[in-house]
């Protein structure tokens, strides 16, 4: 009895199971669009699906999906179309989870500019931050309306996005989020316009992502970490001014007009499915890439996103 009383002692008297561990790169400093993520942290969500997340801001924003998949990171936020770049360009990276389900990007105008319609960009300066994708939206966007890619003149503006289109500097900018650059042109007293890319003969595609690497990941706890994202956004769609109170409070620096209206423009957007993904989506934006010489032959969905919950 004593030896039983000795034994049930000692086990109530050892420390509980530490969580797993996680590392998750983001792809930029936290701002509404990493809501979920927050929210998830801040609730306890993590914590009762047993993890314990690490959530790092890059300092080279370009930087996260190749960590990945160098193993120096278990999840990194990315984008979907770079994705489908990344892939070709032999990166070993796969889509696992959804956190942003429309895209964000638009071209961006003045609202009482001399552009308004996509033909009166004949002739005319478009600025951008990163190359690469945005050549072959520009070309779908443009190409409906009689207008070439010799028609235009690129401008890299680096990331000063609405400054040089406020400024004269550019006649439009793509790149440019629809839920901070409109709103950050109002503030500051100059109305923008966002011609949105979906309605312009650009597939819709998954603005924001989780990218693992398929060789190094744990499937179960990605999982395990899109059910607690999951379980955030839904506490977010319900809950969407004790949530911003909540993701506010994290830093000084989210406390702004800014970013106030940026959540609640980024809200309708959250995947309410983080693990689900629409395989015909991939399908459509692989053969976009395609058709505009973005790259040579066609990856199969498989190669691009795959469901971790049937891992």
């Amino acid at each position: 009895m004593k030896s039983l009383l000795t034994a049930l002692a000692l086990l109530t008297a050892s420390p509980a199971l530490a969580a797993d561990k996680m590392t998750l790169l983001l792809d930029w400093f936290v701002n509404p669009d990493h809501g979920p993520i927050v929210i998830a942290q801040e609730k306890g969500f993590f914590a009762e699906q047993d993890l314990e997340v690490e959530i790092v801001a890059p300092a080279d924003p370009s930087a996260p999906p190749r960590l990945v998949a160098a193993g120096q990171a278990d999840l990194a936020v990315s984008y979907q179309p770079q994705l489908h770049l990344q892939i070709h360009e032999g990166l070993p990276l796969k889509r696992v989870g959804t956190l942003v389900a429309t895209p964000l990007n638009c071209l961006l105008v003045l609202k009482d500019g001399p552009v308004q319609e996509l033909a009166d960009l004949k002739g005319r300066k478009i600025g951008f931050s990163v190359a690469g994708v945005e050549e072959a939206v520009l070309q779908a966007m443009l190409g409906g309306h009689g207008v070439t890619p010799e028609d235009i003149e690129m401008i890299n503006v680096n990331f000063s996005l609405s400054p040089s289109l406020m400024s004269g500097q550019v006649d439009a900018v793509i790149g440019a989020f629809r839920n901070f650059e409109l709103n950050q042109m109002e503030i500051e007293g100059v109305e923008g316009r966002c011609f949105y890319i979906e309605e312009e003969g650009v597939p819709s595609y998954d603005e924001l992502i989780y990218v693992a690497n398929p060789d190094r990941m744990d499937a179960g706890k990605i999982a395990r970490f899109l059910a607690a994202t999951e379980k955030a956004t839904q506490f977010i769609i319900n809950n969407p001014e004790e949530s911003w109170e909540i993701f506010s409070a994290t830093s000084p620096e989210l406390q702004d007009e800014l970013n106030a209206r940026a959540w609640q423009d980024t809200l309708p957007r959250f995947a309410l499915r983080p693990a689900a993904f629409d395989a015909g989506r991939y399908a459509r934006f692989e053969a976009f890439l395609k058709d505009s010489g973005m790259i040579d032959a066609l990856n199969p969905v498989e190669a691009i996103a795959l469901d971790v919950t049937a891992q």
